[in-house]
C-alpha cells in the first residue's frame, strides 16, 4: 500500500494527499503532521517505514468538506485520491492485490466549486499575471460561475487591478518572481501566490488551448487579445484542467476588460474608504454592509463588483442609472 501511496504523492508535490481507504481519507507522514495540527485532530501511528513509525490521521468521507474548507482557508492545497476500482475486481487479480487509486481532483483556493466551500455573496477568482515582450495582462476566472475576464495592464497598475477583484489564488510564472520591481507586490499577495513554470504561460500554446476549449478556429469573435492576455488566459485554463483532471466545468468565453473603462482604486485608498471592511477588519460598518440590500448571491456579487470598479464612461453611467430608474420608478 505504501508503494502506491508514494507513487501518487510523488506526482503531486506541494499538496496534502487525501488517500481514500474505505470510509476515511487518510493522510500519512508530514501530511498527517501538518493536517492534524491545522484541523486539531488526533495524530496516530500506523506501521513503520525505514524503522520509524508512520504518522497518520484521517477524516470521514461523509463530512470531509468541512475539513477541506479549513485546510484551504489555511493555505493548503489538497489532492484527493479515490478508489477507482471496485474491491471485488481487485480481489479477482489475487488475494493481496490493492484497489487501484488515483487523484481525481486537486482542491485549491482558486478552484473551489462546492457550495459548502464557497461564500455565495463573494466571487472566488483564480487569476494569472503574464508578461510577454514588455506587455502585461491579467486574466481572472470564477470557476463556480464561469465568469472569465482578461485585461491588459502596465506594472504600475498591477496592485490596483488585483485589489479590484481580489483573487483567492494568483498564478505567476517563475521568471516574474525574480523581477525586483515586483518584489513588493508579490510580498503583499504571497499568501495566494502559485508559481508555475514559464512554459505554462506560452502564448502560442495558450491561443491553441483556448481555441480547442471553445471549438473555434479563431478567438476574434470574443474580442481582441494581446499576446500577454492570451498567455494569462491560457495559463488559467491550463491550471483548471490540471486541478480538475481534465473534467472542465462550463466556462464562459473570455471577455476583454477595457482599459480605462473603470476607475482603478489603489489598495490603500480602498482600505481607507472602508469600502468592504472597516479599518479594524470588520464588515459591519463598511460601505458595502451599509448599502447591501440584495437578496441573492448573484446580486451581492454584482453590487460588490460595481463598488470596486466605478465607471468612467459617461454613456455607461447613464445606462446604469436608467436601469436603476426603471425599477425605482
Amino acid at each position: 500500500m505504501m508503494e502506491q501511496y508514494f507513487h501518487i504523492k510523488q506526482a503531486h508535490p506541494g499538496c496534502l494527499l487525501f488517500y481514500r481507504m474505505g470510509d476515511f481519507y487518510e493522510l500519512f507522514f508530514d501530511d498527517a503532521v501538518a493536517a492534524a495540527a491545522a484541523l486539531d485532530i488526533t495524530l496516530t501511528r500506523r506501521g513503520k517505514h525505514e524503522g520509524e513509525d508512520i504518522p497518520m490521521c484521517g477524516v470521514p468521507v461523509h463530512s470531509h468538506d468541512s475539513y477541506l474548507a479549513k485546510l484551504i482557508r489555511k493555505g493548503f492545497k489538497v489532492a484527493v485520491a479515490e478508489q477507482i476500482e471496485d474491491p471485488a475486481a481487485a480481489r479477482k487479480r489475487g488475494g493481496k492485490a490493492l484497489v487501484r487509486r488515483d487523484v481525481v481532483r486537486v482542491v485549491t483556493a482558486g478552484t473551489l466549486t462546492e457550495d459548502t466551500l464557497l461564500d455565495a455573496r463573494s466571487h472566488n477568482y483564480l487569476a494569472a499575471l503574464a508578461e510577454v515582450k514588455g506587455e502585461a495582462a491579467l486574466a481572472w476566472l470564477d470557476i463556480s460561475t464561469g465568469d472569465f475576464r482578461v485585461q491588459d495592464v502596465v506594472r504600475a497598475e498591477f496592485a490596483a487591478a488585483l485589489a479590484r477583484f481580489e483573487p483567492k489564488e494568483l498564478l505567476v510564472c517563475e521568471r516574474l518572481l525574480s523581477v525586483p520591481e515586483l518584489y513588493e507586490l508579490f510580498n503583499e499577495w504571497k499568501d495566494v501566490l502559485t508559481p508555475l513554470a514559464d512554459s505554462r504561460f506560452d502564448s502560442t500554446g495558450a491561443k491553441r488551448r483556448l481555441e480547442n476549449l471553445y471549438g473555434v478556429k479563431a478567438l476574434d469573435a470574443f474580442g481582441a487579445f494581446s499576446r500577454a492576455g492570451l498567455s494569462a488566459a491560457g495559463a488559467v485554463v491550463d491550471y483548471v484542467e490540471l486541478t480538475q483532471k481534465g473534467r472542465l466545468p462550463r466556462l464562459a468565453p473570455p471577455q476583454p476588460f477595457a482599459c480605462g473603462s473603470v476607475l482603478e482604486v489603489d489598495p490603500a485608498t480602498m482600505r481607507n474608504l472602508e469600502l468592504f471592511q472597516t479599518l479594524s477588519g470588520a464588515r459591519d460598518g463598511s460601505l458595502l454592509h451599509t448599502v447591501d440590500a440584495t437578496l441573492t448571491g448573484a446580486g451581492a456579487r454584482l453590487l460588490a463588483a460595481h463598488l470596486t470598479a466605478p465607471l468612467t464612461d459617461v454613456a455607461a453611467i447613464a445606462r446604469r442609472l436608467h436601469m436603476v430608474g426603471f425599477f425605482v420608478e
